[in-house]
């Protein structure tokens, strides 16, 4: 598993985060992806940020749904993020993603979340290809993960507080991570809709 990691936990600005290839964890602070605690510099910045409910009854992030990003390198393995313990399901791996903007595609919005949050793809999805696409739909919410295979190496960075580490993991090791709940729900019909481009 090849593991990017911040080394600055403490920084209060997102341009503060360094960035280093290792495996260390960090240590639980204030305002850092280690922190329980929301940054007080994360604010609602986004039309689609905000709470809605599903047609199961619970609170979900998007008030336009939401979408993230499968992304295969075929060398590597799968991208994933170690999520900040401050967000939803915080401590627990999942694809880069987030809440779409209103009006915005799930692949627009998957890749945007994917370039904040990682660094990859670029920002206009060159030096990918989209594979599927899978849709959870809850009515009023719903969640598109893009799966799509890397045509050229991406190395991931940390480029905001929202991560603790990335990784490339292999596909047979997927399943050894603490996963979040709804990757963990839908990964096995993900890995049938990935299993013909293998």
């Amino acid at each position: 598993m090849s593991i990017m990691s911040s080394s600055d936990p403490n920084a209060g600005d997102q341009n503060a985060y360094t960035h280093e290839r290792s495996g260390a964890s960090r240590d639980e602070t204030a305002y850092g992806p280690n922190s329980k605690d929301l940054p007080d510099y994360l604010p609602p910045r986004r039309s689609g940020d905000g709470w809605t409910l599903g047609s199961d009854g619970q609170k979900h992030w998007g008030l336009n749904g939401a979408a993230g990003l499968m992304l295969l390198d075929p060398a590597q393995g799968i991208l994933m993020q170690h999520r900040a313990l401050w967000s939803v399901e915080g401590g627990t791996w999942g694809f880069p993603g987030g809440a779409r903007d209103l009006g915005e595609s799930a692949l627009d919005a998957a890749v945007r979340e994917s370039w904040e949050e990682a660094g990859v793809p670029d920002s206009d999805a060159s030096g990918i290809e989209v594979l599927e696409t899978h849709v959870l739909d809850l009515g009023d919410w719903s969640y598109t993960t893009v799966i799509a295979r890397a045509v050229r190496h991406f190395e991931p960075v940390i480029s905001d507080p929202e991560s603790i580490e990335l990784a490339w993991v292999p596909i047979d090791e997927l399943t050894d991570l603490k996963l979040h709940s709804g990757v963990a729900a839908s990964l096995p019909e993900l890995l049938e809709l990935l299993r013909p481009y293998l």
